[in-house]
Parts: C-alpha cells; structure tokens; sequence
C-alpha cells in the first residue's frame, strides 16, 4: 500500500531554523503573554500586508468571535452556508442568530445580491467568508453595510496571501479574521490574526484577547485568546518561505487545471484580474452525489483521501435555530471535493489522482 496521501500536509521548516528560533526562547525565558517573538511576527505581518492594525490570535474561531464581541453586535448576523462551521457556530457562540443566504454557483461566495432581502431590523451585521480564498462581492457588500448601518466582517481563513485590486484581501471590510492553522499556506500551528481599521477598536481587541486587563489595570471583560512563543517562532520561520511554499502550491494547481476532464467537472471561478492568488485549494465540483462517492472511494482505495470540503452545507446543521433555504449551497456541498494539494506533492501522484477521477466521471 503506497503511503497515504492526505487533502493537504502541513510545511514543516529546516529544523535548524526552527531551533535557532527556539534559542530565543530559551535565552528570554518568555512563553507567552505577548513575549517578544510574537511582537516580532506581528509587527513583520503588519509590514508585509501593511496593515497596521493587526492582533495575531490563539486561532481562527477565537480570531471571529473576538471581532463579534469587539463590535458589539447583536441580534441577527447575515451569513453564508458554505463555509467552515466555525463561521456559524461563532455567531451562535455569542448568542447571535445566523440569517443564512444563499451562494453563487460561479465562486461560491456568498450571493450579494440575495443580501438586502433578509435584513431587518435586527441585523446589525454581515458575515462573510472568502471561500478558498476567492474574494468575495466587497465592492456590493461594502455598499449594502453603508446603506444600512451595517458591520462588515469577512471570515478570510482561506485568504492569507491573496491581494485583490493592490491590496491584501485581508484589508476589506470593517474587520477581517485569518487562521493560521497548520493546514493552511501560512501557520503558525495554531493561530490566527484579527484585522480592523480604526485604532480604538484595535484597542479593544487587543484587550479582549488577553482577559481584558493590562497588569493590575482591568478595563473590560475578556478571554485567552493570546497566543506564545513557540506558535510565534514557527511562524517567523515559516514566513521566509511563504514565496516557495505558493510557487510550489502554484505547480500542482497548473497540473490539476492540466490534467482533468473539464467537460464533466467544474471548479469556482477566480476573479482573473486585479487578483494574485495564493492557491490554498483545488476544489472541485462533480455531476452527482453518486458520483462523487465513487470517486471518493477509488481514490480510498489508492489510499489517496480529499475531503468533502465544505460539507454539509451549514444552513443544514441540527444545532441552527432557525432553517433557510439556500437551494445552490445544498446543491454544491454534497458534491465538492478539496482535492490533495501541497507544495511538494509529487507531480506523478497528482497526474494519478487526476487519471483516476477522470476514469470515474
């Protein structure tokens, strides 16, 4: 049995490097609690996206929920279905309710054009996700918050890298969530980062990340949503190879685009100018649910496993109060598949996975 091959494998860097980065840590004697690796690597973050009001995070839920509460928002959050559950269930966590709109079939962004359907007077927000990493409508859903008062905040776990029209995606709206998973292009580990544009609201989430006090001062309720030094130095490290870890996704995605039989698969459309992408994903979408099974399962059998990514649709999840219809998302979500992707796959296992799903479509 060839070894497994996994929808992603996370970058490990020279374990030189990491330990020189190590070294640090044992001369300061700082683990945590805002230690000067971390300062470092947010301060380089800051820099090489310029935007300089960023607060690197524990991870990528706690990234959302900080910018929840820092808002103050409440009552109702328009959302999308196609995404991680970790977009919904942060609404839920601060006691919000998901207003679920539906996606378009060309990116699977959430519909901007379904939005101003569901707002009422309870909606105090929009929360949107950059699936894949695809930039969202931000020109519309940057029109609509204006229009009615609304908060902005785009879930771009998927977006670190991408710059659309000049700038980092990171940059839209009133604040913008990342994760820095060790799944992702860049990571930490564990981590993530918030993103806001107004000094005082960074404030605020730089106070609720670790438990609303500075020192013997207390300001505001807050949680542990800080991260440490050794999540920092494996993100310091990562970050010089960030150029050839997207180089090397970039190849693979080329020979996927190549390889496979586009008159029976399709996959979400990039917005082609003013876009550089960072090839987080190679998403794509087959006939049928059947269909999809059957691939799923001849490529089990070369022990070769994608993820079924995002599934299920999220507007479907027993735990959401309310039900929506979202009739392309749950049209979509059975029948996508994430497929292996990372910079090293070897290019004879992607001409492989490529052969087998076209064999079974």
């Amino acid at each position: 049995m060839p070894d497994r091959i996994n929808v992603t494998k996370s970058f490990l860097p020279p374990r030189q490097e990491y330990e020189q980065m190590l070294a640090r840590i044992w001369d300061s004697e700082w683990l945590t609690n805002n230690g000067p690796l971390l300062v470092e690597l947010e301060q380089k973050l800051q820099q090489k996206l310029d935007l300089p009001y960023l607060a690197i995070t524990g991870n990528g839920t706690i990234a959302i929920q900080l910018a929840i509460k820092a808002l103050n928002l409440s009552g109702e959050i328009i959302t999308t279905p196609f995404s991680y559950c970790a977009t919904t269930t942060s609404i839920l966590w601060e006691n919000l309710k998901p207003v679920f709109v539906d996606i378009n079939r060309e990116d699977l962004n959430i519909n901007a054009d379904l939005v101003e359907n569901v707002i009422t007077e309870k909606t105090t927000a929009i929360l949107a996700t950059h699936v894949y990493g695809n930039p969202c409508n931000v020109e519309k859903l940057e029109a609509i918050g204006k229009k009615y008062g609304l908060k902005i905040i785009y879930d771009a776990a998927h977006a670190f890298g991408v710059e659309y029209k000049g700038r980092s995606l990171l940059a839209y709206g009133d604040v913008s969530t990342c994760s820095f998973h060790a799944t992702k292009v860049f990571h930490t580990v564990e981590g993530g980062c918030v993103v806001c544009h107004d000094p005082e609201l960074y404030g605020t989430i730089r106070l609720m990340r670790s438990f609303g006090h500075v020192q013997d001062e207390y300001f505001l309720p807050g949680v542990n949503g800080k991260n440490s030094e050794f999540h920092a130095a494996m993100g310091l490290v990562n970050l010089g190879h960030l150029d050839a870890i997207i180089a090397g996704r970039k190849q693979v995605f080329a020979l996927y685009d190549e390889m496979l039989n586009w008159d029976r698969l399709h996959k979400p459309t990039e917005k082609a100018s003013d876009l550089v992408y960072n090839y987080a994903y190679y998403p794509v979408v087959l006939p049928d649910v059947a269909t999809t099974l059957q691939v799923l399962e001849a490529l089990k059998q070369e022990n070769i496993y994608p993820r079924r990514y995002f599934y299920p649709t999220l507007n479907t999840l027993k735990y959401v109060p309310v039900q929506y219809d979202c009739p392309v998302s749950e049209d979509i979500s059975p029948r996508v598949i994430s497929l292996p992707l990372y910079p090293d796959l070897d290019h004879a296992i992607v001409r492989k996975i490529a052969r087998i799903i076209n064999e079974h479509i």
